[in-house]
């Protein structure tokens, strides 16, 4: 409850007048007996307010049962996927929200700049999103938890499009760009005070994953971004570089509403404390991005080594199991390439396991049982993707509708559903593959994903991932012909020699 200070004038009626007092002090002693009245009111008003608030910061959000989180919609932070709600602070915030006996509520922000402000609103509880002390204006209003990971201030570029900057002299211009609001606008600030010619151009309608794409493209020639985002994004773009670091390594942090209670420091320093000790921490960390170090497009030359190592293995399997399913072998050898090399021990940090690298739900589906089994794997994966297929759009001819089935097969069924509708409204054709993978890597622009029904998605992903089982399928294809042509030929076997099933080439 709110006090405000008012000044007071009170007519005093002749009837309480007091003989003995002078009128001024009659006056002076009615005036504080009205003040001490509406005092002892004014406590018995408030004072059930304040009983009632006198929970500590971190028992009011267990008793509103929910821990409400600040974030943003990338692949860094929060997004969904084929399993559903996806990220790093995902994880972490759900673990925490577990920890302190409440559910998480995920407030998605449009934009950094607005995280803050959000907070210091009362919009939600903490930001989680990748923050370090001291990026903001309103660093100081607030407070920070623990650090959980470190990134650095990376300065990318594309190898093809401009020539590589060496040094800080090299960004001058406006050639280097950042996101506005973002701890990397701080430090440019600071440098400009060692580098006077140094300048750069801030977006405030882009995040850092589209930036990213937009260096890919030729857009931005040069972009200082955090590294762990751009070791996300950089994988599907293999002609982006990375000139030079600047600054020191930040630390990222959660924040939350400055106070004087402390009880949700604390609750965030054991949790932290926790999760660092029994190695859940790490578990994360290496989860979400570790792949990313050891990612390599696999090349022509390393195909074809696999093809004649590993593929005589369990081409018998592909066939039988894509027969069954009406759909071509060659096609389902192709998906298990893109997702495992043909490696039936492969595991991912994400827990999809076998050949064909399937998710723990979609065995459960498809009812196999051990995934690292290469029969029940490729058995598996061939079902499954004949289902996605099936429910593709029949009003897509072939061979598109396959790329379709192929897209929601990696990135889900809802965001293509999602890019269909961007094409068309940008007057695009939704049932040409041509079109549509031109508007599936929209899906990691907020100018579109906030327009959609399933929001945020990678969708550079699915574009890369068809166009690499293309890729494999119309080799196998090839060599399938090469196959049928010198099968035809007579062949000098040895006793007990038989023909290859994948030819060495």
């Amino acid at each position: 409850m709110g006090f405000y200070a008012t000044t007071i004038k009170t007519n005093i009626p002749s009837l309480l007048s007091m003989p003995d007092l002078s009128s001024r002090a009659h006056t002076i002693q009615i005036v504080f007996g009205l003040i001490s009245v509406c005092l002892i009111v004014l406590i018995l008003i408030v004072q059930p307010s304040i009983e009632r608030d006198s929970k500590t910061g971190l028992e009011k959000i267990q008793h509103s049962g929910t821990l409400r989180v600040l974030t943003l919609n990338s692949a860094s932070t929060y997004y969904q996927d084929n399993n559903g709600s996806n990220g790093l602070e995902y994880e972490l915030s759900t673990l925490f929200s577990d920890y302190i006996g409440v559910k998480a509520e995920f407030i998605i922000i449009s934009q950094f700049a607005d995280l803050y402000p959000e907070l210091l609103f009362g919009s939600g509880d903490i930001i989680a999103s990748g923050l370090s002390k001291n990026e903001s204006e309103f660093s100081s209003a607030v407070a920070y938890g623990p650090r959980y990971f470190e990134s650095s201030n990376q300065v990318l570029y594309h190898k093809k499009h401009v020539t590589r900057p060496r040094k800080m002299e090299d960004l001058t211009e406006g050639l280097l760009h950042v996101v506005s609001g973002t701890s990397q606008t701080k430090l440019l600030v600071k440098l400009r005070e060692q580098y006077p010619r140094l300048i750069w151009r801030e977006v405030d309608d882009a995040a850092s994953e589209e930036l990213i794409e937009r260096v890919d493209s030729g857009e931005v020639p040069y972009l200082l971004a955090d590294s762990h985002q751009i070791a996300l994004h950089r994988r599907f773009f293999p002609e982006l570089r990375i000139a030079f670091e600047l600054g020191e390594p930040r630390q990222l942090r959660w924040a939350y509403n400055r106070s004087l209670d402390t009880s949700l420091d604390i609750a965030l320093e054991r949790f932290f404390k926790q999760i660092d000790k029994d190695g859940r921490l790490e578990q994360l960390i290496h989860r979400h991005y570790s792949h990313v170090a050891d990612f390599n497009y696999s090349d022509i030359q390393t195909f074809t080594g696999h093809i004649e190592k590993r593929l005589p293995k369990y081409e018998t399997l592909f066939r039988k199991e894509a027969k069954a399913v009406g759909v071509d072998w060659r096609l389902i050898a192709a998906i298990g390439y893109q997702e495992s090399l043909w490696n039936p021990r492969a595991k991912s940090p994400t827990g999809v396991r076998g050949l064909m690298m399937l998710t723990r739900p979609t065995a459960k589906q498809m009812k196999v049982t051990n995934r690292l089994d290469p029969a029940e794997s490729i058995r598996g994966g061939a079902r499954y993707f004949a289902r996605v297929l099936e429910r593709t759009s029949s009003k897509i001819i072939e061979p598109d509708r396959t790329w379709f089935a192929l897209a929601s097969y990696n990135v889900g069924f809802g965001h293509v559903q999602d890019a269909r509708k961007i094409t068309e409204k940008n007057g695009g054709n939704p049932n040409r593959w041509i079109d549509v993978k031109k508007s599936l890597p929209l899906l990691a622009r907020k100018k579109w994903y906030k327009q959609t029904k399933y929001g945020y998605a990678r969708g550079s992903e699915p574009v890369k991932y068809v166009g690499n089982i293309r890729k494999y399928y119309d080799y196998l294809i090839g060599l399938d012909l090469k196959l049928n042509k010198e099968s035809s030929l007579p062949k000098l076997l040895k006793d007990g020699e038989t023909l290859p099933l994948a030819p060495s080439l």
